[in-house]
């Protein structure tokens, strides 16, 4: 599907916090990009001919290279050129261990807490994987961004668009619980991405078939 496109082909769907990323670092580097929104009912046979594991996000680019991780994507996307060093400042060892809390812990209490009924057979009940959640990876959060707005310290970096849209699902489950923790921070950080236009536009919504240039911001 992909191989007559002179455009990068990501393959991706909206509502996921791991092609939410990629799509934002594709936009905030001004990579142009063709999209196809996957149906997880019905991947297409082009997708899983490209990476057999079929999840998303996976960009196929125009030389015929594949990248089937959401943050290689990223790193493929901001670090070459780096102008505004959006991944330089994603490197420090701090970033790197809040992306790591976020894709091992964070999701995984996150995913017991939001689906409890895919996990029968886990002895911790949601709440306890919740309240996990929030020490693994909100406290933290809280204490960095209470003394800078962003994770990229005054202005974002990669890490800020890796982690905020898993934030963003953690706080959806339950708003109002959520709202009431002493996390002020955390949340002026995650409201301010939620108008943000580039998150708005990283949430287009595509036709469901067919390959579609991605607008740019």
């Amino acid at each position: 599907m992909g191989s007559m496109s002179r455009l990068p082909l990501l393959y991706t769907f909206r509502r996921c916090p791991y092609a939410m990323r990629a799509r934002m670092a594709l936009l905030q580097a001004g990579r142009d990009f063709d999209a196809v929104e996957v149906s997880l009912r019905a991947k297409p046979a082009s997708l899983l001919a490209l990476s057999p594991k079929g999840t998303v996000p996976v960009l196929e680019l125009p030389d015929g290279g594949v990248i089937d991780e959401s943050w290689d994507i990223m790193r493929w996307a901001l670090a070459a050129p780096d102008a505004q060093g959006w991944w330089a400042r994603a490197q420090s060892p701090e970033n790197l261990d809040l992306v790591r809390r976020n894709d091992g812990d964070f999701k995984r209490h996150l995913d017991r807490w939001k689906y409890p009924q895919r996990y029968t057979g886990e002895t911790l009940t949601p709440e306890a994987h919740r309240d996990s959640a929030v020490d693994v990876l909100l406290r933290p959060l809280e204490a960095r961004l209470s003394s800078a707005p962003f994770l990229g310290g005054t202005t974002p970096c990669g890490t800020d668009l890796a982690v905020m849209p898993f934030v963003r699902q953690f706080a959806a489950v339950e708003p109002e619980w959520f709202a009431a923790l002493d996390l002020p921070s955390l949340r002026s950080w995650l409201n301010s991405w939620l108008v943000d236009p580039l998150f708005t536009a990283c949430m287009h919504k595509l036709p469901e078939e067919g390959v579609n240039r991605f607008p740019p911001l």
